[in-house]
């Protein structure tokens, strides 16, 4: 018997793309509820050397499940996810479901409602039967929490599947959800799809709205100005398919208007006009994740696209102002003690102190007029991007310097570092590049790419256009065919945490 075989009885439907799941359910070839079963299976099997699954609701899933199936025999259509179950990340409010964002103060928190990209995607047909983990507050770009603890990378169970979504990456590398539904400011979808070997989309901002994503507070109408909900996913047809079911205006804003995407840029890869930027100063790539990423420029340009090396901007005055306007949108977060504690600390700081821990604390406590004059550079920085992409439709990029990293779970987070090129480099280089599409407000993509000599997964960043989400998806797709998407962890031998993933 082989490996693959050994470890998917189900024959591999569990790791199968959401839209082939959905039409396999409408034509009545596989039920809901058989499907279902098939990932509480595997999560009872394969779950427990993930953590990426950590909490389910299995009896109201299987009541759904089975409305599903009825549906389909009735010759009723419930919605473009019709009878697909999936996870969501344990930031969004799930009605009668815990909801904890990994916060031991919220442990036991159970909405009395759900976030409203929770509630459009039951109302496209899916059956919504677990919660993901994430990092404390979402705040971390690992994934590892006090209530449920740390979450291992199916491809290598001693390294992280990055943060905070990194239950989600995890989850849909390893078969254990037909999609997921997580959240991005700084990369959080897009790293840990990098490092888990899975899709990732970090839609324009505003498309999808965020109220019930808990990193403010349960209950609260706002979040802050850069946050977006991101669908991850094994295949890019998949990221397009979510689009699908959670965009759009909410009740107040439909009453004037409706969202209608362009079509993509271009209708053969010949005719994209790709800038590529793989490597930068400002934060160094590792020749691991560089070769790669060559290897698909070159790809590309083989296969006849028009490719040219660009540098948009500069990387680090770009991530200054970056840290700025992150720091700023985080400072609600946290009670009121802490931010006085703060601001006394910052009032202390001398005037040459550049650190990481001094650029963090000025952040965090900076006057409102500030904030303001980087909301000015910020839009002056948008307008930048609108002029690249007159000349361009798509750059790829870095979605960060290095393959998965080991755990590292130290509590002075400007303590840890990672390695590049032999050299250590600040920790939040794993969002150096992440940055550009979060602070521009625009779509990018976290596509599978290849691998490193040691069998780590790889992936590409692909930013679009403002509104070009549909551009992104398309060339996420094209790369698709021409590199190949995700793999398994469990159907290759190089994949060196294949014993996790053992029942």
């Amino acid at each position: 018997m082989s490996e693959l075989t050994d470890l998917d009885p189900d024959g591999g439907i569990a790791l199968q793309g959401a839209g082939a799941l959905v039409r396999q359910i409408a034509a009545g070839a596989l039920s809901s509820r058989d499907l279902l079963e098939i990932y509480l299976d595997r999560i009872q099997r394969l779950n427990p050397s993930l953590n990426a699954v950590v909490t389910t609701d299995i009896d109201a899933a299987r009541r759904q499940a089975d409305a599903a199936d009825a549906a389909v025999r009735d010759g009723r259509r419930l919605g473009s996810l019709h009878g697909l179950p999936m996870t969501v990340k344990d930031t969004l409010e799930t009605a009668g479901m815990r909801t904890t964002s990994g916060a031991p103060e919220l442990a036991q928190h159970i909405p009395a409602r759900d976030a409203e990209a929770v509630a459009r995607s039951r109302r496209a047909g899916a059956v919504i039967f677990g919660k993901t983990n994430t990092a404390t507050y979402a705040s971390d770009a690992q994934t590892s929490n006090p209530v449920f603890g740390t979450t291992n990378n199916p491809w290598a169970p001693e390294r992280s599947p990055g943060g905070s979504s990194g239950g989600a990456a995890a989850a849909i590398a390893a078969g254990l959800s037909g999609l997921e539904l997580a959240s991005e400011l700084s990369g959080s979808a897009r790293l840990p799809a990098h490092y888990c070997g899975v899709y990732a989309l970090r839609p324009t901002h505003g498309l999808i709205p965020t109220r019930g994503n808990i990193p403010r507070a349960p209950g609260s109408l706002r979040t802050n100005d850069m946050v977006t909900l991101a669908p991850i996913a094994r295949t890019a047809k998949d990221l397009e398919l979510a689009l699908h079911a959670l965009a759009g205006p909410t009740d107040p804003e439909a009453v004037a208007w409706q969202l209608r995407l362009p079509p993509p840029r271009a209708g053969r890869l010949s005719d994209y006009r790709i800038g590529v930027w793989l490597d930068d100063p400002a934060c160094p790539v590792d020749r691991q994740v560089a070769d790669v990423l060559s290897g698909v420029s070159d790809a590309l340009a083989a296969a006849g696209a028009r490719v040219s090396e660009v540098r948009p901007l500069d990387l680090d005055a770009h991530n200054r102002l970056y840290s700025q306007l992150l720091y700023g949108a985080i400072s609600l977060g946290g009670p009121d003690s802490v931010h006085e504690q703060n601001c006394s600390r910052a009032a202390d700081l001398v005037a040459d102190d550049v650190s990481p821990s001094a650029a963090m604390l000025r952040g965090l406590t900076q006057r409102h007029r500030s904030w303001l004059r980087a909301d000015e550079q910020r839009a002056r920085v948008r307008a930048g991007w609108a002029e690249f992409f007159a000349d361009y439709d798509v750059l790829l990029c870095p979605v960060s310097p290095v393959a998965a990293i080991e755990h590292d779970h130290r509590p002075d987070v400007m303590a840890r570092t990672v390695t590049v090129n032999g050299e250590q480099r600040s920790y939040w280089d794993q969002i150096g590049w992440t940055s550009l599409a979060t602070a521009g407000a625009l779509p990018a993509a976290a596509a599978p790419a290849g691998f490193t000599s040691t069998g780590l997964p790889v992936g590409i960043q692909i930013i679009g256009p403002h509104l070009q989400d549909r551009t992104v998806c398309d060339m996420a797709e094209r790369l698709s065919r021409l590199v190949g998407g995700f793999r398994p962890p469990v159907a290759t031998t190089a994949a060196r945490g294949l014993t996790a993933l053992r029942a």
